[in-house]
């Protein structure tokens, strides 16, 4: 069996990967990445948040993404039958992006991994990780190409990038079931032909049909739109009876007053995908000579689309400490990474669960608006939910419900 000898293995070629081996190569370390499938490939995640753009600038990889023309996100808006609520990315609290994109991924992806190549970075796609053995920090790692080749990688240390694929939680039975309640959803992509003019046909929203249930309607600058449907695992398996996914997005589309006439005749560009109780955790997010990021590690919801920052922050911090620690720096990685990185989660994870009692639904479509909140919860959407002096941030657990409460009460009194 032939080996390779490198400092760093990313497993994995998706935003994270892509992120923390461009930081790695800009920093002379000699990184190699194994994707298992073959890009381009489809995968859900098409609506970003501003925090992403930080990661990609810093990483190196902006000017090659936005050579591509990609949809610009300047915001996001929520429907709820007649009740509007829009969220503008240069109207929040605090510094950061006013604006990120909104990408079909298999193009967005491609292009960050051809960038990735071009750095001169080794990047073997159709290569699956089957085994892997640690001696305290060090790894060797077994991999099988598509001719059913293997051989074995030995590296200093192993980013875990891999995604849904979740390559090292399965190696090391790592996997635990998340706090959320079990979710579902089905998308597919459209030829959006009876797209209006302006920002009313390029603007993403998301429109409840009920308090735990939502249509998003991501448009794309190449014409096509990704519509799809999220809710409780048993309404979405109800949606069709013999588990048909374009009966079942069909159906959803016309629930919605909004976006039926735009979207109810036309056709799906592929079998709609269905991602079934999508949410997933972990026991712990790193370990001597590895650290998992992005899907690998934890996945929340894709209400806030906060998937691919997480991603690309776990990516680029992981890359980060990875760098320190073969420049022979000791460093605390239960501090500066998992409890870091642990703490984005759990300000999301409240505005999930928040979301779907109903709680922050109440904040969103409350007249008259209230403009220092409304701000400050811009900033967190944003992706900034580590900047504690947003009390929305610091105070996560309890100012939604607190204030939804007012709002309740309000209406009661009237």
């Amino acid at each position: 069996m032939s080996k390779e000898f490198v400092d760093v293995l990313v497993i994995g070629a998706g935003p994270s990967g892509c992120v923390s081996s461009s930081y790695l190569k800009k920093n002379n370390i000699n990184v190699k990445v194994v994707e298992k499938t073959k890009f381009p490939r489809l995968v859900v995640g098409e609506s970003l948040i501003p925090r992403v753009m930080d990661h990609f600038d810093e990483a190196g990889l902006f000017p090659a993404l936005d050579k591509m023309g990609f949809e610009k996100k300047l915001g996001a808006r929520f429907l709820r039958g007649d009740e509007v609520c829009i969220f503008d990315f240069s109207d929040k609290f605090g510094e950061g992006w006013d604006w990120t994109w909104q990408v079909p991924r298999a193009d967005f992806d491609n292009t960050l991994a051809q960038e990735v190549i071009n750095k001169g970075i080794d990047l073997e796609f159709e290569t699956e990780v089957i085994g892997i053995e640690f001696n305290g920090t060090d790894s060797i790692t077994t991999v099988k190409n598509k001719d059913g080749e293997t051989k074995e990688i030995h590296a200093k240390f192993v980013i875990d990038s891999s995604g849904y694929g979740r390559v090292l939680p399965r190696l090391l039975d790592l996997e635990k079931p998340s706090k959320l309640s079990p979710h579902s959803a089905i998308f597919a992509h459209v030829e959006d032909i009876n797209r209006e003019e302006g920002t009313e046909g390029t603007l993403i929203s998301f429109d409840i049909i009920e308090t735990e249930v939502w249509l998003w309607v991501i448009p794309f600058s190449n014409g096509n739109t990704s519509v799809g449907i999220v809710g409780p695992t048993e309404y979405i398996d109800k949606l069709s009876e013999n588990g048909d996914t374009a009966e079942a997005l069909r159906k959803a589309i016309s629930l919605s007053d909004y976006y039926v006439k735009r979207f109810g005749n036309v056709d799906f560009l592929f079998e709609p995908k269905h991602l079934k109780d999508y949410s997933c955790s972990v026991k712990k997010l790193f370990g001597d000579g590895f650290a998992l990021t992005g899907n690998a590690s934890e996945f929340l919801d894709p209400v806030f689309s906060s998937g691919m920052a997480f991603a690309t922050e776990g990516g680029m911090t992981a890359a980060k400490l990875a760098l320190r620690q073969l420049n022979g720096e000791k460093v605390d990685w239960q501090t500066e990474f998992a409890d870091y990185i642990l703490y984005g989660v759990d300000v999301f994870t409240t505005y999930v669960k928040e979301w779907y009692t109903g709680n922050l639904q109440e904040l969103f479509f409350h007249q008259p608006e209230n403009p220092d909140v409304k701000k400050k919860i811009c900033a967190v959407l944003a992706g900034y939910v580590w900047n504690k002096d947003n009390p929305f941030v610091k105070k996560h657990d309890t100012v939604i419900k607190n204030l939804a409460n007012l709002i309740k009460m309000e209406k009661q009194q009237q």
